[in-house]
């Protein structure tokens, strides 16, 4: 099961636990570890960057604005506090259930567990689908600390873990399933509890806030084209190519599956960042109908929740994956399974540049205002991933 806000009664509320932390059964227990005195990373490489007026290459981040510092390592795991800052909520809704806490308590460490100091985190669609209750049947008790995607340094390891280390900067989507039963603690706080196989280390040239942008999204979009049986020399269309998925979609398309020809869809604005990620074809949805061209495709990957549109764009015999809305055969849905496999899988192509995280340009959103984050993913308009850092 996962960590629980209480093991000895029905869960209650965050306040009336709050009253008894002192005696909780998830305060960490106080064995020494042996920790690095401090952590470092290098220089930021190219990445694609946001501006009000054009996409353009960013050699680098501005130190002072942009890098996500590294969090501070505790020494010993007595130094790791049995309370934390939080983001969360305690019953269904809009962005106005969102609370932040002080002293939520920070989660047990299982044995194939790991305990990250968090760094940075980013908002999915999934995540105030979630907070809306859509996914309540298979959700996990409320209240809720939210966040998938996470960057940061591992300060605690459990008994089973083989390859992480404390002081390891890792990153990942800390909730294998999605919507069976995701974790309780998520990423939108100070600490949270992972196990080691749905992780991997940082890849060097990006720093945290970078980093917490892919997991969820770059593994969605690579089991996606796996699901369609993608491969080399085929051809793919991306709907919403502007997006934290189709970004990604469209660059491991190109460089890692050895696409043919890469089409895909954004409004005006966005075009040239298509053509910046691998785009052959931009097409300009607010002009014309991408299921009209007379060009058809081996695979659609929507992402936007056009299935009906994007079956009349392919060729006979070809597939499309949709992520949302209504499924019109021979459209299919999945969801994504998290697997730090395919993180590590991926490292080499990130760390060469050819694949590069797209953060929005309104972020990354400071720890304090994770509510407009929220009200901005709901929005549907972000280019790329919408990110939180640094953590606090």
């Amino acid at each position: 099961m996962e960590a629980m806000l209480t093991t000895t009664s029905p869960l209650r509320t965050l306040r009336q636990h709050h009253r008894h932390l002192q005696h909780h059964p998830l305060c960490l227990s106080s064995s020494t570890l042996s920790l690095p005195s401090s952590s470092t990373f290098g220089h930021t490489t190219r990445l694609l960057r946001i501006t009000s007026k054009s996409w353009r290459r960013n050699p680098s981040f501005s130190a002072k604005s942009q890098v996500s510092p590294t969090p501070t390592v505790a020494s010993t795991t007595k130094d790791i506090p049995t309370q934390m800052k939080a983001w969360v909520y305690e019953e269904y809704g809009s962005v106005d259930v969102l609370k932040f806490e002080s002293n939520v308590v920070v989660p047990e460490v299982k044995d194939d567990q790991v305990l990250i100091k968090v760094a940075a985190a980013a908002l999915n669609p999934v995540d105030f689908k979630r907070r809306q209750g859509k996914f309540k049947a298979t959700d996990s008790p409320l209240p809720t600390v939210p966040g998938y995607d996470v960057a940061g340094v591992v300060v605690k390891v459990g008994s089973q873990v083989k390859e992480l280390k404390v002081g390891d900067e890792i990153y990942g989507d800390i909730s294998e399933k999605a919507l069976e039963g995701p974790k309780q603690f998520g990423s939108l706080a100070e600490y949270t509890a992972v196990e080691e196989k749905l992780l991997a280390l940082k890849p060097k040239n990006l720093d945290f806030a970078q980093a917490a942008g892919l997991p969820l999204a770059i593994e969605t979009a690579h089991e996606g084209l796996e699901r369609l049986g993608f491969s080399a020399g085929k051809s793919i269309l991306v709907l919403g190519g502007a997006g934290g998925v189709g970004s990604l979609v469209i660059q491991l398309a190109k460089h890692v599956f050895g696409a043919s020809k890469i089409a895909a869809t954004s409004s005006t604005s966005k075009l040239e960042l298509l053509k910046e990620l691998g785009a052959d074809l931009a097409i300009d949805y607010t002009k014309e109908n991408f299921e009209d061209l007379p060009e058809k495709f081996d695979v659609v990957f929507d992402a936007v929740g056009q299935c009906d549109r994007a079956v009349k764009a392919i060729k006979e015999g070809g597939s499309v994956v949709a992520l949302t809305g209504a499924v019109t055969p021979p459209g299919f849905r999945f969801v994504v399974t998290s697997d730090g496999a395919v993180l590590k899988k991926l490292n080499p192509y990130l760390e060469s540049g050819k694949i590069k995280p797209v953060i929005d340009p309104k972020g990354p959103f400071p720890f304090d205002k994770v509510v407009e984050a929220f009200s901005y993913c709901e929005t549907g308009r972000a280019t790329g991933k919408i990110v939180i850092s640094p953590i606090p």
